[in-house]
């Protein structure tokens, strides 16, 4: 079944998650910012089943990403570079419209961006002829089941305020089923300028990709004295933005992305790998984000060596073998594990930890339930918890993060302090989640 025939996505009562009508909905998103312009429908068709077949149901793709914007065989997406006349005629919206109907077809919401964020803060689209191509998008796609609007594109909400907020309003106006949110700049989220906006609907941040001391790299990245810049400690964005009025779900649209450069602009620096990717998505979901979106370096711009020549990031992969990357694999282990709980009426709860929290890489982080307790443990640190608030006893694994494995490992009684020492693996990274799940 495909979600939405439980009914239209939206915002559970509890402001916190999504549902299709009274169906928990986890976004488990892709990034696949080109995938329009390059590439066909066949390498569409693999990657978007690919995706599918990992537990994926979100794909983020922007539709006028570059500039002029064209797609690999030449067509290009507008008459004269003008947003206010799409060209109908090259065959570019043509192919749009196949792959959004191969992403329908396996049961994929498409987060489709108008245009990247650069676009509309150098001007090219503006207020003169937003509402054309905007009018165009909607009469196009604004009836398909599997569409989510995402403005912005790795853009500050001020670069085009008026503009992202006539656009916001305009699509929710038109299409009231849909929803609608913004895809802010590095280390910033969306509640940064449209927390007071009616027409969103959720908060996205972007984490981004520099490692806690790459505060400052004189690149065009760089947002100067940033009070929403917290590093690597992307959970940190899940509670700041829950503590607005009104209260939106969070998610974290754009973490570090596997086998990009650590900072993106130095190839001398290391590439963040798979556990670093899980680490960002455990993190955040724990926190109580609404889901998680995964992106690797080569698949968001489908880089193919012998075609594209350097990479952007430092892309080393042909899209297609970035595919099997175990990043991307061990994603859906995280939305079986929380599908397989009431986590819509679940919680962050740190204050279980009696002993051994600590920051940064060595933070436990704590989501909790009725009835189970979730801990994942990036540096597998021995740690304690005060289970004394439940009754009985629990069913106790370690999870494999990796491969999704659950180890059984005993009975554990809701005392006040339960100590717990994850192993260390001779491969990878050894981070673990600890499963406690209540005896019927």
């Amino acid at each position: 079944m495909k979600s939405w025939e439980n009914g239209i996505l939206k915002v559970t009562d509890n402001h916190r998650y999504l549902q299709n009508g009274d169906t928990p909905f986890f976004w488990l998103g892709d990034t696949a910012w080109l995938i329009f312009s390059r590439l066909t429908p066949e390498e569409a068709y693999t990657y978007l089943r690919n995706r599918k077949e990992k537990g994926y149901n979100v794909i983020q793709a922007t539709l006028i990403h570059e500039w002029p914007q064209k797609n690999i065989e030449g067509a290009f997406a507008l008459k004269d570079q003008d947003f206010a006349r799409p060209d109908l005629e090259g065959g570019y919206w043509e192919r749009v419209d196949a792959m959004v109907s191969m992403a329908e077809e396996l049961g994929l919401y498409m987060a489709l961006l108008p245009t990247w964020g650069s676009n509309a803060a150098s001007g090219y689209l503006n207020m003169k002829n937003a509402d054309a191509y905007l009018d165009f998008l909607i009469e196009r796609y604004g009836k398909r089941p599997n569409i989510i609007w995402l403005l912005g594109g790795d853009v500050k909400g001020d670069a085009a305020f008026e503009l992202f907020c006539h656009m916001g309003k305009k699509l929710k106006a038109d299409c009231p089923d849909k929803l609608v949110g913004f895809h802010p700049f590095g280390r910033t989220s969306s509640s940064r300028w449209f927390n007071g906006e009616e027409w969103l609907d959720f908060h996205m941040f972007q984490s981004g990709h520099r490692r806690y001391d790459q505060v400052t790299l004189g690149a065009w990245d760089d947002n100067g004295k940033n009070p929403d810049s917290f590093g690597e400690d992307n959970w940190k964005y899940v509670e700041r933005d829950f503590s607005f009025s009104p209260k939106r779900p969070a998610i974290d649209g754009e973490p570090s992305y596997e086998q990009i450069l650590q900072g993106l602009h130095d190839e001398t620096q290391p590439y963040w790998q798979a556990w670093d990717t899980r680490r960002y998505a455990y993190w955040s979901v724990f926190a109580g984000a609404f889901g998680h979106t995964f992106g690797d370096n080569a698949i968001m711009q489908f880089y193919v060596r012998e075609r594209d020549g350097k990479g952007a990031f430092g892309a080393w992969q042909d899209w297609q073998e970035a595919l099997h990357n175990t990043g991307g694999m061990a994603m859906t282990h995280l939305k079986s594990l929380m599908e397989s709980v009431d986590y819509q009426n679940g919680y962050p709860a740190q204050e279980l930890v009696t002993e051994g929290q600590g920051e940064k890489y060595d933070r436990i982080a704590v989501f909790a339930g009725e009835d189970f307790v979730f801990c994942y443990d990036y540096n597998h640190h021995p740690f304690s918890l005060n289970l004394s608030g439940y009754q009985g006893c629990f069913d106790a694994y370690w999870m494999d993060p990796v491969t999704g494995g659950r180890s059984y490992f005993g009975t554990v009684s809701a005392d006040k302090d339960v100590r717990f020492v994850p192993m260390e693996r001779k491969e990878g990274h050894s981070d673990w989640v600890l499963v406690l799940l209540g005896r019927k």
